[in-house]
Parts: structure tokens; C-alpha cells; sequence
């Protein structure tokens, strides 16, 4: 008998502070496709809003723990491209000329995946066994596409999920106006951006919206409730795993 796929789960902060249930659909996901979960209780934020503020030092402390906490795992893997970015493409960076520690941040982001693309290209899933009556589009998150190349992935597995129609809404791949602390210094520009996309959300008349990262999701339910509109706005983990019990983010719309 073979040795299951261990996976280290990379909770993100915001799925734990904001959405524990996207955590539980993430394991859920892995364990129906024959990974044995761990999640350690050590782990901290990836660094990403130090790293962006231009704060080294304190990123580079992050990380060590960051790795240590996960490096023992066949795989780590992330609810989020934003995270998943930050962990497979920047730890290296960090450590350049570091004998010790640039080896083990090598080697370590060389086993770190987002999950949706981690189920799909390492998992080689074809499909999922949830069912949801209801019309979905996409946002394409602009860390997970283009650091990390997830377009495909997410549609290929919402189209086995029984009852769901996808539809998408123009310029899917543009960002939604989050960007982290880019929100927090430039909130004029971000309203725009984010207005923007409500606005092509709207014109897909699609009943949920859908991303694979908090950050996106936050921000994009907090316009659309402050505009009144009704979509349901979900992480795709939460549909591909057929957990859609709970609220949608923002709360429901009267």
C-alpha cells in the first residue's frame, strides 16, 4: 500500500480570520483526492503585506517560520493565488546569498501550489462530486493568473459540478482594485476599479460570483452590498466542494 500524499495546508489569514470555511472545503477537496492533510498550528501569515511595504527584515523572519513549519511536507499548498504567489516566487528572493537559508527556500517553494491548480495539475482531478442549482461567473485574481498562471483550472472543475452553469463576465482577468495595501493607499483609484468590476459582474446576471482569493472576495462582496445588488459572492473552493451551507460573503441580500 502506498504512502498518501502528504499536504501541508496553508491556512492564509484572511480564510482564518474572515472565512473558516473555505479552510474546511480545502480539506475536503484534498482528502477526497487522496492527500493527508496537516495543518499546522505554528504557521503565521505568508509576509506578502511586509514584503509589498518594502520591509525586509521582518519579511525574512516570517519566512524562516513560515518554512520550518511546512518544510516536512510532500506539498504546501494555499486557498489563495495571492499567497501562493508570494510563497512559490518571492521566498527565494529573500534569502539570495544565504548559503543556508536560499537552499531551503528553493526547495521548499518548489513544493508550493495554489489549490485549485494543485487538485487539477498535480492531483491530475477530473472532476468533483458536488451539486449546486445555480449560475456562476469568475474573477481571475491578478497574483493566481499571472504569477502563477490559474485561468483553466477553476473553470475545468466548475463544469463537472452538477447543476452549476458558468457564465463569464467581461474582462474577467482585470483586476478587481484590492492589491492589499494598494487599497489602503490609493482608496480613490481602488473605488473605480472595483466599480468597474461590480459593473461587468452585474452585466453576466450570473446568481454567485466566484475567485480563489480572499482578498479579491472581500473587496468585491463589499462594493456590490454597498450598491445593493443580490449576487452571492463564494470562494470556489466552497462550490467545488459542495459546502455552500453558509452565508455567502457579504451576507445575504434582502
Amino acid at each position: 500500500m502506498s504512502t498518501p500524499i502528504s499536504v501541508g495546508l496553508f491556512v492564509t489569514c484572511l480564510v482564518d480570520m474572515f472565512r473558516p470555511s473555505v479552510g474546511f472545503a480545502a480539506v475536503k477537496l484534498l482528502e477526497d483526492a487522496g492527500c493527508e492533510v496537516h495543518v499546522p498550528v505554528s504557521q503565521t501569515c505568508c509576509g506578502q503585506p511586509a514584503w509589498n511595504s518594502g520591509d525586509r527584515a521582518d519579511t525574512r523572519e516570517i519566512a524562516i517560520e513560515v518554512i520550518k513549519a511546512f518544510e516536512e511536507f510532500d506539498y504546501i499548498v494555499a486557498p489563495s493565488g495571492s499567497c501562493g504567489g508570494m510563497l512559490a516566487k518571492h521566498y527565494p528572493e529573500l534569502f539570495q546569498g544565504d548559503p543556508v537559508w536560499h537552499e531551503r527556500a528553493e526547495t521548499f517553494s518548489g513544493k508550493v501550489h495554489e489549490l485549485i491548480s494543485f487538485l487539477t495539475d498535480v492531483m491530475k482531478v477530473e472532476r468533483v462530486s458536488s451539486k449546486v442549482d445555480a449560475s456562476a461567473t469568475y474573477h481571475d485574481s491578478c497574483a493566481g493568473l499571472r504569477e502563477l498562471g490559474i485561468n483553466a483550472q477553476p473553470r475545468k472543475l466548475l463544469a463537472s459540478v452538477e447543476g452549476l452553469s458558468l457564465k463569464e463576465m467581461k474582462n474577467s482577468n482585470v483586476c478587481c482594485g484590492f492589491g492589499g495595501t494598494f487599497a489602503v493607499k490609493y482608496g480613490d483609484i481602488s473605488n473605480a476599479i472595483v466599480t468597474e468590476k461590480t459593473a461587468n459582474i452585474e452585466a453576466a446576471d450570473a446568481d454567485m460570483l466566484l475567485a480563489g482569493d480572499m482578498g479579491c472576495l472581500l473587496n468585491m462582496a463589499g462594493k456590490l452590498r454597498r450598491e445593493g445588488k443580490r449576487t452571492e459572492v463564494r470562494h470556489v473552493a466552497e462550490v467545488l466542494a459542495g459546502m455552500t451551507d453558509t452565508p455567502p460573503i457579504g451576507g445575504k441580500r434582502e
